[in-house]
Formats: C-alpha cells, sequence, structure tokens
C-alpha cells in the first residue's frame, strides 16, 4: 500500500524520535498541524503502522519501519553495524572542501563522541552533502541514515542540528548494544 506524503513524514518522525510520543508532539516535531495529524496517526494505527504501547501515546511498528524500506535488523547485522571502522573507512570531519579538522569516528558510538566535538560549520558542511547519511549506509545502516536525513526537512540551527544528530546517533548505538548484548558506554 502506497502512503500519503503526510503519512509518511509521520511515520518519519516517529522513525527519527524513535519512542512513542504524544500525537501533539507529533505534529509539532513535523511542522503539521495537530487535527489532520491526529487524523492521520489514527489510520496508521489501523494499517498495523503505528501502535499505542500506552492510552494517548503512539509509536512506530515493525510493520511502520517496513512501510518505510527499513530492513530487519539481526544481531549479526547490528554487530556489523557496532564494529570498528578503520582509518581509511572512518567518516573524517571537514570545515569546508580541502579544509580537514584532523578529528574521524571509527564506529558510531565514536560518532556520537566526535560530531559534538566538530564545530557548527562542519556539520552544515556534512549534512547539506549528504555525508552523515553516506557514511552510515556505508557502515551497514540504512535506518540510522535515514533518520539523520530527515533532520534535513527540520531545517534546524548549526547547534540544534549537532544536538539532534548527535541524539540520534547515540539513541541508535544504545539500541544496536542493547541488541547484541554489549555494554553500553557513554562518554
Amino acid at each position: 500500500m502506497s502512503l500519503s506524503p503526510i503519512k509518511k513524514e509521520i511515520l518519519e518522525t516517529l522513525l527519527r524520535i524513535d519512542k512513542a510520543l504524544k500525537a501533539t508532539d507529533v505534529a509539532k516535531e513535523s511542522g503539521k498541524d495537530f487535527k489532520p495529524t491526529m487524523m492521520h496517526i489514527l489510520g496508521l494505527v489501523r494499517m498495523g503502522y503505528v501502535s499505542t504501547p500506552e492510552k494517548g501515546l503512539y509509536a512506530i511498528t515493525q510493520k511502520g519501519k517496513e512501510a518505510l524500506l527499513m530492513p530487519d535488523l539481526s544481531k549479526e547485522k547490528a554487530e556489523a553495524i557496532l564494529s570498528y571502522a578503520p582509518h581509511d573507512k572512518a567518516f573524517h570531519f571537514f570545515a569546508g572542501v580541502g579544509r580537514p579538522l584532523n578529528l574521524h569516528a571509527h564506529g558510531i558510538r565514536d560518532f556520537a563522541i566526535k560530531v559534538e566535538k566538530a564545530d557548527s560549520e562542519s556539520v552544515l558542511f556534512h549534512m547539506n552533502r549528504g555525508d552523515f547519511e553516506a557514511w552510515f549506509i556505508g557502515m551497514g545502516d540504512a535506518d540510522l541514515a535515514k533518520k539523520v536525513a530527515a533532520l534535513k526537512e527540520k531545517n534546524l540551527g548549526a547547534e540544534d542540528l549537532r544536538s539532534q544528530i548527535h541524539e540520534t546517533v547515540e539513541q541508535r548505538y544504545i539500541e544496536l548494544a542493547k541488541l547484541v548484548g554489549q555494554p553500553i558506554c557513554l562518554e
């Protein structure tokens, strides 16, 4: 079944936030009016793409993730995503073309830490070029790439964008670490 653009945007918002939200929060995060958002959420619940874990709260289901073309995540896939990336496959932060920052991330946990250290010019540079999403896809995590790409739609300022990227990547790290039974180490 094909999703309308607003239903797709609601699902992407729930995927990006990755926790149960009130309908008012979904509307606010997606930049939509409450009443139409609520109507679409109820439609997504009927379709099985959104669940209601508690009264008044809504979360994306596996079926909803699949509707956004998110693959099911196995323990082996999670381990591969969490693995150390050698220097030639690490994310190299730049302030612009030909302007390296000598700051490198060797995995998604490391990325969450390093993105906070990169200057705002670098964050905007990489976000506008799609570099973050490309690296996450290269690491095997299309789900995280899609969540980060969805942040572009929010038109955030540099510091808010950095904070949202950090939070999104850190939440994904925690999710993957729990799946593989790895101790969670947040620095």
